[in-house]
């Protein structure tokens, strides 16, 4: 249901490194899957502001009825932002857009290749190494992703949830590092 879209927008896609994960996000939002709110999470003007940059002469004529998210339940909302701003490779609009969708989407409670509206992990996973390089290098046993950044965010902040001293041998080991599909 979303591939039509998808395609329809890499159409008018500028090509750009980042258009073809912009495109798999709004394709997935249009139709209702994924958990990003109205506009992907962002304002209205960062909105049009990414779809001109992205994606110039594509119009979108029905909007999906999403809901906006309640960051007031997310205490950690500007220390996600700023662990992830840390790690980006650029410092621009799209990179805050970037940071403002992920924010948003670990707020949902599947996988963030999912909630993001993505069509794998792998996709996922070359958004992030193509905006955060350096983080991606950090997960060097290939680690959920949104575990993987509430773990370091925890670590960064001096707060140590773990129950085990190392991964290796936690209970909980197959629900960070088993398959996500």
């Amino acid at each position: 249901m979303r591939q039509p879209h998808y395609q329809q927008l890499l159409a008018y896609s500028d090509n750009a490194p980042n258009s073809r994960f912009f495109a798999q996000m709004l394709a997935s939002w249009l139709v209702g899957e994924g958990a990003l709110p109205n506009f992907l999470g962002l304002t209205d003007l960062q909105f049009q502001s990414l779809l001109t940059q992205h994606f110039p002469d594509y119009f979108i004529s029905i909007f999906p009825r999403k809901q906006n998210l309640d960051f007031s339940r997310m205490t950690e909302k500007d220390e996600l932002e700023r662990f992830l701003r840390g790690f980006a490779i650029n410092q621009n609009d799209e990179t805050e857009w970037l940071i403002t969708i992920i924010v948003a989407a670990c707020l949902s409670e599947n996988h963030l290749w999912q909630d993001l509206g993505l069509f794998s992990r792998d996709d996922l996973s070359a958004l992030l190494k193509n905006n955060f390089p350096e983080m991606v290098v950090q997960n060097v046993y290939d680690m959920k992703w949104k575990k993987f950044i509430y773990k370091q965010l925890c670590e960064t902040e001096g707060i140590y949830v773990c129950r085990s001293p190392s991964c290796e041998y936690c209970k909980d080991y197959l629900n960070c590092f088993g398959d996500e599909d």
